[in-house]
């Protein structure tokens, strides 16, 4: 029953991080790249929050496991403390695969 738990973690936390990367190379194009809105980075660590807060259930993990695959996803902004604003990237220069 552990394993099962680990690999719903460990998927959980993939899907927010393909979430992720998905909203920052089409989702923000699709909406004109909007400079008022916060960067998604700061959704994975309000997702991460709740999760620490409704931990005691297995849901609860699955949603910090999401929030931090979500976060991940935009760790650059992060360290930057980029916290909202356009992020100004092109179409053809976006890549899926990396952390931004």
């Amino acid at each position: 029953m552990a394993s099962i738990n680990l690999l719903y973690f460990f998927l959980s936390g993939f899907f927010g991080y393909v979430i992720g990367r998905w909203a920052d190379n089409y989702l923000n194009f699709w909406i004109g790249d909007p400079h008022y809105l916060p960067d998604h980075w700061i959704y994975g660590l309000i997702l991460m929050a709740v999760g620490l807060f409704a931990f005691e259930s297995i849901f609860g993990l699955y949603v910090y496991s999401f929030g931090l695959g979500h976060f991940i996803s935009d760790l650059k902004d992060c360290l930057n403390l980029k916290f909202y604003g356009s992020d100004g990237k092109q179409k053809n220069k976006r890549r899926f695969w990396h952390i931004d």
